[in-house]
């Protein structure tokens, strides 16, 4: 069970108010706090209110170095890719094990989220005080698809938690609730959705509001979650046939400015804007460039395909190329570094010492791939003080792609599958997947594609957990080949991660633990 403390409410506070905004642009800096006395007045404050929902997506992320949604963390924690750096407990959470006392980066997306929670609830409750007609219908579905993506996060990774519809400032603080099981979780996430979809605009992603395709696409991410393949099939297919999102064909520019304002292909995102709404604590481009955050395991880049196509064998196993570096799927090469790349050869933004790419030097560990992808290719050595607006993308139109086409190859087979992969692969030069495959060959062929098209964007781990494959792929995995000695740690009980334990002790004896813990 759970039960609002007050550190949730000052910070509501803070957040209904922190940051002024056209209803088109989320770029100006934090107003004061203001009294609650006074609030809900006009129609100025529903517009306050709403930026300070989506402030919650800028919440401190454990330790990274900026918030909980740079999402590329979440590949050190699968077998893509390996951090040097034990931010936020998350290397030693990946090393030793997932606890109740595991680091900020465990803990702050219950914290987090709960706390973005309490916001919107208090938004829904009053909202209608100061908007009618249209606007206030937009305004709510907008607060809709925030909790049901604050309670998706939930949902995947602690599984059972409290639901909560309730405005925290009309409870008694001693209220206490009994947590609901992930279905019931997912139950309300998707009827959230579905109350966004119903009120958000049918128009093309862009400013940082959620809309109709927003509300979709997450929605088809939580019904893939819960295995409902008819449905996800269903609405991934309305989203392709709306034909409102298209593939980028620059695949990089979807994660660097200016580009990603120009791609028809984000469907939701953390935006940024220079010089109001800039990273924290120097963004992506210290942490992941200067610092190397999420180097690429060799198991990741003998994954990538040859150029011919041939990826995996028929029992999807992995092909051992000759040459590691060249005649390669093209987004190795967009996503990672290799030995000898230079400005000129590759992008590569380092000059002077660090002219040529070279394994361990500059923070590059032996044995593993220096990332690309994020890289705005106009940076130039990248250090302390540099200032960075890339948009975290937290869905893309690809994705959705890739969804529909595993959803169908489970209800039907691959027959009417195989235009949204080959979709995804010809945008990047791969050749289209070869006919004829059965539907275990083609779900190994969308595991491998998922894994190509996504490094570095935060999913591999939850695809790893959806497919029950985390266990087999994850415990035991020797991330670098050069030190076989050290192994990854995964059980099977890691599927409900354990409830914050100071969660446990403040609502002691009502709020219990995950099994296993």
């Amino acid at each position: 069970m759970k039960k609002y403390s007050k550190n949730i409410l000052f910070l509501l506070l803070f957040c209904l108010t922190a940051g002024s905004c056209k209803n088109n642009l989320l770029d100006v800096n934090p107003l004061e706090s203001r009294s609650t006395t006074t609030f809900w007045k006009t129609e100025a404050d529903a517009e306050y209110a709403l930026t300070g929902l989506y402030n919650f997506l800028y919440a401190p992320g454990g330790g990274y170095s900026n918030s909980q949604f740079q999402i590329y963390a979440w590949d050190n924690f699968s077998d893509n890719t390996y951090s040097p750096d034990n931010y936020g407990g998350g290397q030693s959470a990946l090393a030793s094990g997932i606890t109740p006392q595991s680091g900020e980066f465990v803990r702050n997306y219950y914290d987090n989220s709960y706390r973005a929670v309490a916001a919107i609830n208090t938004f829904l409750a009053n909202v209608d005080k100061v908007l009618t007609g249209d606007k206030l219908e937009k305004y709510k579905a907008e607060a809709y698809f925030l909790r049901a993506f604050h309670y998706s996060w939930l949902a995947q990774l602690y599984g059972n938690v409290v639901i909560t519809e309730e405005d925290p400032f009309s409870i008694d603080f001693k209220t206490k609730k009994t947590k609901s099981s992930r279905d019931e979780v997912v139950n309300f996430v998707l009827a959230d959705l579905d109350k966004a979809i119903a009120g958000l605009p049918d128009d093309l992603y862009g400013n940082g509001h959620a809309v109709k395709g927003s509300a979709q696409a997450w929605k088809v991410r939580m019904l893939l979650f819960q295995k409902k393949y008819p449905e996800t099939a269903a609405l991934a297919k309305q989203i392709i046939d709306g034909k409102v999102y298209s593939l980028f064909d620059n695949y990089l520019g979807n994660f660097y400015k200016p580009a990603q304002n120009s791609s028809k292909e984000i469907m939701f995102s953390v935006k940024y804007q220079l010089p109001n709404i800039s990273h924290q604590d120097n963004g992506l481009a210290v942490p992941l460039f200067r610092w190397k955050e999420a180097q690429g395991t060799q198991d990741l880049i003998d994954s990538y395909e040859t150029a011919t196509g041939k990826a995996i064998n028929e029992a999807g196993s992995g092909y051992d190329p000759k040459n590691p570096f060249t005649n390669r799927d093209p987004r190795m090469r967009m996503t990672f570094f290799f030995p000898g790349d230079t400005k000129e050869s590759s992008g590569w933004p380092f000059t002077g010492d660090l002219s040529v790419a070279t394994p361990g030097k500059g923070g590059w560990t032996n044995g593993y791939y220096a990332a690309k992808k994020w890289l705005d290719p106009t940076l130039v050595n990248p250090d302390y003080g540099v200032l960075g607006d890339n948009d975290f993308v937290l869905i893309r139109y690809a994705d959705v792609l890739l969804m529909h086409a595993e959803a169908e190859n489970e209800v039907n087979g691959p027959l009417n599958a195989y235009a949204s992969v080959n979709a995804v692969r010809a945008r990047v030069g791969m050749p289209a997947l070869p006919t004829g495959l059965t539907k275990d060959l083609f779900r190994e062929r969308i595991k491998q594609e998922r894994r190509s098209e996504f490094a570095l964007e935060g999913i591999r781990y939850f695809d790893l957990r959806r497919w029950g494959m985390a266990t087999q792929k994850l415990n035991g995995f020797v991330q670098n080949p050069l030190a076989p000695t050290v192994r990854t740690k995964y059980e099977d009980k890691y599927q409900f991660w354990p409830l914050p334990q100071t969660e446990i002790d403040r609502n002691s004896p009502e709020l219990k633990q995950n099994d296993g813990y």
